[in-house]
């Protein structure tokens, strides 16, 4: 997957390296060539130099060929903007902006755009949303303390049960939508592929849900 992060200040960078790790390519993008590092010498992405909202500059990022972008920089207005940009124009298929006033935040994702503005959970929930597409974050409680998020039933999950995926205090099925009826579920109700599931459940399994994602 190739992913494009503006703004490499410390979530920025964090999230950057945690990709990279992860076999993903990587481009950063800073305004201040000092910032890249924090990425440290076993960054093995690319660097650039520039306004993340400068069309040349995500053009030489790659941006159209891009499977996602953050826009990770400490300015709202800079992070929406790069975030419209690369979602309208670029049609970039996930985007994620970081937004510090949660005013703010509400109203854009009301615009359908993915916003995080949580310091502490961001870096683990930003690459979280990156490389899993078909995440879709319905509604954050408390600032992110319970975030409900509904995610298409991958194939390894037709016939399973729905305890199968469940874990008490941790990651709950809250409704299942098949064929445009919604029911409430109960342990014993059956996936079928295709399904949109929506799951109350805690930053903190960000693994056991990326795990049942890849049909672990």
């Amino acid at each position: 997957m190739r992913v494009v992060i503006v703004g490499c200040g410390r979530v920025g960078a964090e999230v950057a390296s945690s990709l990279g790790r992860r076999g993903h390519a990587v481009v950063v993008i800073d305004v201040n060539p000092e910032a890249f590092e924090r990425l440290g010498a076993q960054f093995t992405g690319e660097a650039i130099a520039g306004p993340g909202y400068d069309r040349q500059v995500l053009l030489r990022a790659g941006i159209e060929r891009a499977d996602a972008l953050a826009a990770l920089t400490s300015d709202d207005n800079v992070n929406i903007v790069t975030a419209r940009l690369a979602g309208n124009t670029f049609r970039v298929p996930k985007v994620v902006a970081r937004v510090y006033d949660p005013r703010r935040a509400e109203i854009y994702q009301r615009l359908g755009l993915v916003t995080v503005s949580s310091t502490t959970w961001s870096v683990r929930r930003v690459a979280q949303l990156l490389e899993h597409h078909e995440l879709d974050v319905v509604l954050m409680i408390e600032g992110g303390q319970v975030e409900v998020i509904e995610v298409e039933a991958p194939p390894a999950w037709d016939g399973r049960a729905v305890n199968a995926v469940s874990a008490p205090g941790e990651l709950l099925v809250v409704a299942i939508t098949r064929q445009g009826k919604t029911v409430i579920p109960t342990f014993g109700t059956p996936f079928h592929a295709g399904d949109r599931v929506v799951l109350a459940t805690l930053p903190s399994s960000q693994r056991r849900l990326e795990s049942l994602l890849a049909g672990g």
